[in-house]
């Protein structure tokens, strides 16, 4: 659970009722895991795989990742978080949207059903932001905001690399917003909260004119280089990596994050996508895999308990699908500046041993967390 969300978490309801939502949040994280390996297939048919039945997931390979799994995971966070039964509205559109796609209907009808989750996520992030106003439940505000107006604008008829702009910036407002709630058990910096609204409003800026174009892709890069920086200067996970255990695991995903934040600012201004092909590609998989799913990684021994009741332990292997996904990233990356197909090809492969690293590693910790709990209540 994030660190925005936790803070206004309620307390759970009455044992029927909190049963039930967990059977609900079961078939919406199924949802997004569908998403996931649907989207991965496209993905690795758009480098040349041949998988059966793959075109058609190769032409949804970003809307299936970008909304489909991290919109339907955010949403169901959120849901959680705030308690109520309204919320989960916006998970259950999302996976609508992805089973629409997925059946072969209209883009319009899956990108509307992922607008309709977007605007019940914006409206719980508005019901945050009025109980708690603060910069980062503003930011969660605005991050929900920005996945509306990509998903409006795709349901129009706008193509996937004029809106990925805004797409990216829900991903990276949300993530920020929580580093951001978490930087103030920091002693306060002078002209912090300022420099983050800075690269916020570039952020959107770039968004808003377009990351294709080489004014946009200059404002969105700058914005990432001046997150990036910000980051490292108040989040705590600069205190918390010199710690041991799952503190600095958790750390060292955030840290490995923000240097794939900073190659995709310089990639969007370098390399801007609308003259460069590869820079378009850089940038985007430094954001969606070296950023947003290292953070996933670093979070999800906190989020699987809150979202599911599954108990998951930190475990020293953690650190092999972790070095795995950057190693990924690092080819894709070096495939793509020396336009080596094979390496690009390679890197999707990679990708797909990490999360499967990631997940064998996790239900191992979540047996011996189980067996653990079974000796301690025996003794007991």
């Amino acid at each position: 659970m994030s660190g925005a969300s936790a803070s206004l978490a309620r307390r759970e309801p009455a044992a029927g009722v909190t049963q039930g939502r967990l059977v609900l949040r079961v078939p919406l994280l199924a949802l997004a895991a569908i998403a996931l390996l649907t989207g991965l297939c496209g993905g690795l048919v758009r480098l040349g795989w041949s998988i059966p039945h793959g075109n058609s997931f190769a032409q949804l390979h970003g809307p299936l990742l970008l909304s489909g799994l991290f919109g339907t995971l955010i949403c169901l966070e959120r849901a959680v978080a705030l308690g109520r039964g309204w919320a989960y509205a916006a998970p259950a559109l999302s996976g609508l949207g992805t089973l629409a796609l997925l059946a072969g209907a209209p883009i319009p009808v899956g990108a509307s059903a992922y607008a309709l989750a977007a605007a019940v996520l914006a409206l719980g992030s508005l019901v945050i932001t009025i109980s708690q106003p603060a910069v980062f439940t503003g930011t969660l505000l605005f991050g929900a905001l920005a996945w509306l107006a990509g998903n409006v604008l795709w349901a129009l008829g706008s193509p996937i690399p004029e809106v990925i702009g805004w797409w990216l910036a829900f991903l990276v407002l949300t993530i920020a917003a929580e580093r951001l709630e978490l930087s103030r058990l920091r002693a306060p910096k002078r002209g912090s909260e300022a420099l983050f609204l800075f690269a916020f409003g570039m952020l959107l800026a770039g968004a808003q004119n377009g990351v294709m174009t080489t004014n946009g892709a200059t404002l969105f890069g700058t914005a990432l280089l001046i997150m990036k920086a910000w980051l490292l200067r108040h989040d705590i996970a600069c205190l918390n990596v010199q710690r041991r255990g799952q503190p600095r695991f958790m750390a060292a995903c955030m840290l490995a994050g923000y240097v794939w934040l900073a190659v995709a600012g310089v990639a969007l201004i370098a390399y801007p996508p609308g003259a460069s092909t590869f820079g378009y590609d850089i940038a985007l998989h430094a954001v969606l895999i070296g950023f947003v799913v290292s953070m996933v990684f670093g979070h999800a021994l906190v989020i699987l308990p809150g979202l599911i009741r599954l108990r998951v332990r930190y475990a020293a292997t953690l650190y092999v699908p972790l070095f795995l996904l950057h190693g990924a990233v690092a080819l894709r990356v070096g495939a793509g500046v020396a336009e080596w197909g094979t390496g690009r090809a390679s890197s999707g492969a990679l990708v797909l041993l990490a999360l499967a690293c990631f997940a064998i590693a996790l239900t191992v910790s979540s047996r011996r967390s189980r067996t653990s709990a079974a000796e301690t209540a025996e003794i007991a």
